[in-house]
């Protein structure tokens, strides 16, 4: 009967109103994002496909585009499920390992039956956990790149592509505006 308590605690609770706007951020950022760069990720491999050939391209591509945003979708779904389940934190592993292990199995078991759904479980919870590792990882890393703002892509000196001041985007309107005149008065003479 404590639990009862502490259930109807929760639901007593008013919650803000940016909680919902956060947690809708959360599930972009840890679900959906991920599914589309998968989707993108998985048209590119269909483009480099040996089958290509025999299936042709379009479709080749929409087929593997599809089956890995599937496959992120149901994996990226079933982490956030057991971390909110949990209550856990987004970055922790176990959250990753449990989620691959079932989504894993939901997969396997359509794809390939029982002996299916347990290698696909294994491996999903050992390829989905490397990745989460590889991006908790990596987000130090990426985000000095994002920081700063001002030089985030810095041109080489020899590069003949110049980002112009006020002035100088003034003087190449100013040279711009010119010859469209001067082109536009020869066509007159010629006509």
């Amino acid at each position: 009967m404590a639990s009862d308590g502490k259930y109807s605690d929760q639901l007593n609770s008013s919650s803000p109103p940016s909680s919902n706007s956060s947690s809708s951020d959360l599930w972009r950022e840890r679900i959906l994002i991920p599914t589309l760069l998968a989707g993108v990720a998985g048209g590119g491999v269909g483009l480099i496909s040996k089958h290509k050939k025999t299936l042709g391209l379009s479709k080749i591509s929409a087929t593997y585009a599809s089956n890995f945003a599937i496959v992120t979708g149901c994996y990226c779904g079933a982490r956030e499920f057991v971390r909110v389940s949990r209550t856990g934190k987004p970055d922790d592993l176990l959250n990753s390992v449990i989620g691959g292990f079932g989504s894993g199995a939901i997969l396997g078991r359509l794809q390939g039956g029982q002996l299916g759904a347990v290698r696909y479980s294994v491996m999903f919870a050992v390829v989905g956990t490397a990745v989460d590792y590889a991006t908790l990882k990596l987000k130090p890393a990426v985000s000095k790149f994002t920081e700063k703002k001002d030089n985030w892509l810095k041109l080489p000196e020899w590069s003949p592509i110049r980002v112009l001041d006020d002035e100088a985007v003034a003087a190449k309107r100013a040279r711009e505006q010119q010859i469209y005149r001067k082109v536009h008065n020869l066509n007159k003479e010629e006509s």
